[in-house]
């Protein structure tokens, strides 16, 4: 007679057991489950998934808007009075959000790749909850204050298109292992096929794409014109306070081709540089004039704007994060800075051969100086023995009176106007923010003799964009940075991205198509096991790959009586 005597062992399953405590506190064996996830769950799963789809949007917007970082402290400055890198807590929520949420993904992936239910623990839920808001708010937030900033991320997409979709693809094609496992574990055919449509549908997709695809830079390399002029936008306000002679020497020494500032007229009718309406921001009016520190900057007359200075709160604010890596000597310079007017930038621009270009804001309506604020403009740059053809005039008040005073001046427009009004205003030069034209603009543009200035150019991959584009000059706040950028940061031919293409298209093909039939080899085999098999496996000195999956095994042993 045999006795038979049942046991149960236990194989310790270390990482199944951190990947189901920390998604759903499910430590021990007992608490995990192989059913069907429920309906309740299925939905934090979906959230969890839009969370992490609008979070990676928001994080790839904050990525390529760093070119324009500085323009959003600025709006920041402009509505709370006080200056402040609104970037940073912003950048650090959203990266450690991020990082949270796609941790979360990564786990939920590994739940359904070895058939776990998932179970989201009600910590998790209420951190999803949160990024989802949050990100939510921010987005709106950012649509109200900021709208046109948005449009960075589909500029941004003609340079990281092509290289994000191979990546979206890599993704997708990793993807085919859990689409596989869960088909083949699947005993309900619609589902299958449900899953499976739902799967092709999205490689297809990508797989196409690229016809949607259009960037500049694929294009040949003999149609590559020359790098686009670089004009320093209040000199290089990130080695030293902007509008000012350091700051404009500084980026003549970066051998930029132009100098633009921001102009208002004094009380005693001095234009002067000076971007902000008031003084506060980068001058010590606090300290000196404290009684008229939120009056309005035209209501200054030079001897007391002279009296001011204009390097400190460089020093102070550190808004670039570069004054850590100046000397004592820079540091000595930068602190001892005036107020610039226009005449003094007009000379150094004389001096070193440059053109001057600098939008003028006209003084309020209390000013004496509100009806001839052209005239004094026009006299100054007469006046200061600049040549010119050398001067962009941008100011559109009264352009036929200073076209005849002045012939020789680069009328410029700050608008995008049609090209017969243009023609009409005699206007040669166009001077826009870079996503106010196009790649068919600049074509255009560059055919009608029309030559086309795009601001604030301050990264790498936007220069090289619009090196591609053909755009003749940009106009960039780190103009240091752009000249070290000798050749476009990526170009390729038609050809050869074709190529890519179809390499990348039939290797995703030939491994999603491995997968699944390797997936499919593996659950036939382990369902083909049955209890005598499994139970006689137990007779085997080291178990196989598919019974070892078992959560449990039965042992059987006895002696004869």
């Amino acid at each position: 007679m045999v006795k038979h005597q049942p046991l149960q062992v236990y194989e310790r399953q270390l990482c199944l057991s951190c990947l189901t405590g920390i998604y759903g506190c499910r430590w021990k064996r007992y608490q995990r489950s192989h059913d069907d996830t429920t309906k309740w769950e299925c939905l934090w799963s979906f959230i969890l998934f839009c969370t992490f789809s609008l979070l990676l949007v928001w994080f790839y917007f904050w990525w390529e808007a760093h070119n324009d970082y500085s323009e959003f402290n600025w709006f920041l400055y402009n509505r709370s009075g006080e200056w402040s890198d609104g970037t940073v807590p912003i950048l650090a929520a959203t990266a450690a959000g991020f990082t949270y949420i796609a941790f979360l993904m990564i786990l939920a992936l590994c739940h359904v790749a070895v058939g776990q239910q998932i179970n989201l623990h009600w910590l998790h839920k209420i951190g999803v909850t949160v990024a989802l808001l949050t990100t939510a708010i921010g987005v709106i937030s950012v649509t109200q204050m900021w709208g046109e900033e948005w449009d960075v991320v589909w500029i941004s997409l003609q340079a990281t298109g092509p290289f994000l979709h191979i990546g979206a693809l890599a993704a997708v094609t990793a993807l085919a292992w859990l689409v596989a496992g869960q088909m083949a574990r699947a005993e309900k055919t619609r589902f299958q096929v449900m899953v499976l449509l739902i799967y092709l549908s999205v490689l297809l997709t990508l797989y196409f794409i690229p016809l949607s695809i259009t960037s500049p830079c694929i294009m040949e390399r003999g149609s590559l014109k020359a790098a686009p002029a670089i004009i320093g936008h209040q000199g290089a306000p990130m080695l030293a306070p902007e509008n000012t002679l350091l700051s404009f020497n500084r980026a003549l020494q970066r051998n930029v081709s132009g100098l633009e500032a921001d102009v208002t007229i004094s009380l005693d009718g001095i234009p002067f540089l000076m971007r902000d309406r008031t003084l506060r921001r980068t001058t010590n009016v606090r300290r000196v004039f404290p009684d008229r520190q939120y009056d309005d900057a035209s209501l200054f007359n030079w001897t007391d704007l002279s009296s001011l200075n204009a390097g400190q709160w460089f020093l102070k604010d550190d808004p670039f994060w570069t004054v850590q890596y100046m000397s004592t000597s820079e540091r000595w310079s930068v602190g001892n800075q005036t107020v610039c007017s226009l005449e003094q930038m007009l000379k150094l621009a004389a001096k070193s051969k440059s053109s001057a270009v600098f939008t003028l804001r006209r003084p309020p309506a209390n000013h004496p100086h509100r009806h001839d604020w052209v005239n004094l403009t026009l006299d100054t740059v007469l006046r200061s023995g600049i040549p010119q053809q050398q001067v962009m005039w941008t100011v559109d008040s009264n352009r036929e009176m200073v076209r005849n005073v002045a012939p020789g001046l680069q009328q410029t427009s700050v608008q995008k106007l049609p090209l017969d009004t243009l023609h009409h205003k005699g206007i040669s030069r166009v001077l826009l923010r870079y996503n106010q034209a196009s790649a068919q603009d600049v074509r255009l543009y560059n055919e009608n003799n029309i030559s086309l200035t795009l601001y604030s150019v301050n990264e790498p991959w936007l220069y090289s964009l619009l090196w591609c584009s053909g755009v003749p000059s940009v106009s960039s706040e780190a103009p240091q940075v752009l000249r070290k950028v000798h050749y476009p940061l990526w170009l390729m031919s038609p050809d050869e991205y074709c190529l890519i293409w179809i390499c990348t298209d039939i290797i995703s093909f030939a491994v999603v198509l491995g997968i699944f039939i390797f997936q499919k080899w593996r659950m036939s085999g382990m369902r083909s096991y049955n209890p005598e098999q499994i139970m006689l496996s137990a007779a085997v000195r080291r178990s196989s790959r598919d019974v070892n999956i078992m959560k449990e095994k039965l042992i059987f042993s006895g002696q004869p009586q």
